[in-house]
């Protein structure tokens, strides 16, 4: 039996507040836009970040396809990090469906895209090269350990590409952990973006759903790309009433999980057989090393003692949410105890 599932912030179930908000919630056909629960979300959304207008998606992945779709034509080039989830965790939805091109940038240990790089990355006028439109920004970075990105990261990336005239779209899966982490509101950190995504389904502790921010006018066109998705959702102010409670109540006790992770990594980092580096923990992922070829056992041992991990051949990860009590937590590092001394 599964006492803890740590896999990932996505497990987590809406709060007592949220099931209340969805039973209760007013609604109409989102389609023909007169879902009152839906619009109120899409422009609280669009506020909080400081943006013109929001969509509502069902995904972060379907969010930051139809950014790209949005913002770029057939056989433009894309700038993404080379550890971005854009590249690596969407199926390659951008590539197959939008026919762009990912060019990837060299990511540095905390997510960081070196300026200098960006602009050596834009293509000249040729018609030999596709042509460069965008460049996507991740924060915080999950492959990093879910590091946060400033806000003078976040301008020194954006303004290398709007000087080469490219758009710039912030994967934001997590943006209000970052914010919470950095101590500062969420819309310092997209103030430079020309749209953005978040999960309301991760660490906002919503069931379903994400949203997608910027000008009226992109928002119309990634609202055509929705539809053409088969994302036309009808009465669906019935889960988008846990994201209103969600941007309400969900964001400040973020920090819980932040430092429950840091507690928890540096437990871990006094294990046999573990890498990690407790100060390198800034949000709620926790990324950590074991032996060569022992991660998936060691995930499948984890599992036996009741606690659900991601596995992996040796870089292995551990989330933090909403719905894990500090006694649940202080189970799971004893297990992983445990399953170290055995392994290693």
């Amino acid at each position: 039996m599964i006492r803890v599932d740590l896999r990932s912030d996505t497990v987590t179930h809406p709060s007592p507040e949220m099931r209340r908000a969805m039973y209760e919630a007013e609604l109409g056909d989102d389609v023909y836009g007169d879902d009152p629960t839906v619009n109120e979300l899409q422009q609280k959304a669009a506020d909080t970040l400081g943006k013109e207008a929001g969509l509502f998606v069902t995904s972060g992945t379907q969010g930051n396809l139809v950014a790209v779709l949005a913002h770029c034509q057939r056989g433009d080039e894309v700038l993404v990090g080379d550890q971005c989830h854009i590249m690596n965790n969407e199926a390659g939805g951008t590539m197959v469906l939008g026919s762009v091109i990912l060019y990837p940038i060299k990511t540095d240990a905390f997510g960081f895209l070196e300026p200098d790089l960006i602009q050596e990355a834009v293509k000249p006028r040729d018609y030999h090269k596709p042509p460069t439109r965008l460049l996507t920004i991740e924060n915080t970075h999950n492959a990093s350990s879910g590091r946060a990105l400033n806000a003078g990261q976040m301008k020194a990336m954006a303004d290398a590409a709007h000087e080469k005239d490219l758009q710039v779209h912030l994967d934001g899966a997590r943006i209000f952990n970052a914010a919470v982490a950095l101590g500062v509101p969420a819309s310092d950190l997209t103030e430079q973006m020309d749209s953005a995504t978040f999960c309301l389904s991760k660490g906002l502790s919503c069931p379903i759903g994400s949203v997608l921010v910027g000008s009226k006018d992109f928002i119309d066109e990634a609202d055509r790309w929705r539809k053409m998705l088969g994302a036309g959702m009808r009465q669906v102010g019935i889960v988008a009433a846990a994201g209103i409670v969600a941007l309400d109540s969900m964001i400040d006790r973020m920090q819980e999980d932040h430092d429950s992770a840091r507690h928890i990594a540096s437990r871990m980092a006094e294990m046999k057989g573990i890498s990690v580096d407790p100060e390198h923990i800034q949000t709620n992922i926790i990324r950590f090393d074991v032996p060569a070829h022992t991660g998936n056992e060691i995930a499948a041992r984890m599992k036996e003692e009741g606690v659900h991990i991601n596995g992996g051949d040796s870089d292995l990860r551990i989330v933090t949410h909403y719905g894990v009590s500090s006694e649940d937590y202080e189970f799971a590092i004893s297990a992983l105890d445990r399953v170290m001394k055995e392994i290693s």
